[in-house]
């Protein structure tokens, strides 16, 4: 799967905001519209609409480094700075889902599971639709950072900010996890060959894994092969999250300091809390 088959020769990306400290926490609705947070300086789940317009959507809402819509039409969130998992109903009240806890980045499948990194304590947990917390993973994953779900959900992929790999789980029916393998193996800078700063994750209709990186976007196919890496729209600014959003999920959205950015593709972003739509293989 090389990079033609992803990006149109118009390609390129496009500024969509800018004026923050550190923007992070990409993800997207069923619309289209895009969210993000200033996990550094800002105070607020901020909106990116369709029309290109970026505006508040939740106030009073600082230190998140994750978040995720679930297909109960809720906005989950990690909110680092609180060491707490919380979520957002539909009329934007909060609740609490767990405390005390280091989350950094989480995904939420259509069945209601949540899954989150903890990034200083090498877990992933996992809080069940009743909301009951677990350990499903300790210590496979020196630093897990960026998670994500396959395109049928029966895979959980982890990144790892410390380490040069990406690794996957096998989720079994139950919610635990299985079989882990550091299935891709990321591009690292020359003075750090065992350190990719592996972050967010994304994936598109096509089984594609996109990874964030000190080195750029790193793209795999759903084998885990290497695609190719894009690089950042600002090098010297940390790329640390990356979503579809946009008209038909088309758009890439990048994270990259205080800067989002967009370029269009050829695919679209694989929809966590929806049913996937029957497979096509991409173009050639």
């Amino acid at each position: 799967m090389p990079l033609s088959q992803i990006l149109p020769a118009d390609s390129a990306w496009e500024l969509v905001a800018e004026g923050y400290e550190f923007t992070d926490g990409l993800t997207t609705d069923a619309e289209g519209n895009l969210y993000f947070s200033d996990v550094k300086g800002g105070n607020a789940v901020y909106r990116v609409g369709t029309d290109g317009k970026v505006s508040e959507f939740i106030p009073d809402a600082p230190g998140i480094s994750g978040l995720k819509w679930g297909a109960d039409g809720r906005l989950y969130a990690c909110v680092a700075k609180e060491q707490r998992v919380v979520v957002f109903g539909k009329d934007k009240s909060l609740v609490e889902l767990a405390k005390e806890v280091r989350p950094n980045d989480l995904v939420v499948t259509r069945d209601g599971n949540l899954y989150f990194s903890m990034t200083p304590t090498s877990e992933i947990r996992r809080i069940d639709p009743q909301g009951v917390m677990s350990v499903v993973s300790s210590g496979v994953v020196g630093k897990p950072n960026g998670i994500a779900l396959s395109r049928d959900q029966g895979t959980l992929a982890v990144s790892d900010h410390g380490g040069k790999f990406t690794w996957v789980f096998r989720i079994e029916p139950d919610g635990t996890l299985s079989r882990p393998g550091n299935y891709m193996t990321l591009v690292t800078p020359v003075e750090t060959p065992e350190v990719s700063k592996g972050d967010g994750m994304t994936t598109d209709i096509h089984g594609r894994y996109y990874v964030t990186s000190a080195e750029g976007l790193q793209i795999f196919d759903p084998t885990g092969r290497l695609c190719g890496v894009l690089p950042p729209p600002d090098p010297a600014l940390p790329l640390v999250s990356c979503c579809f959003a946009g008209p038909e999920h088309a758009w890439l959205h990048v994270a990259n300091g205080g800067k989002i950015w967009r370029r269009k593709t050829s695919t679209q972003g694989a929809l966590s809390f929806e049913e996937p739509k029957p497979y096509e293989a991409p173009p050639k």
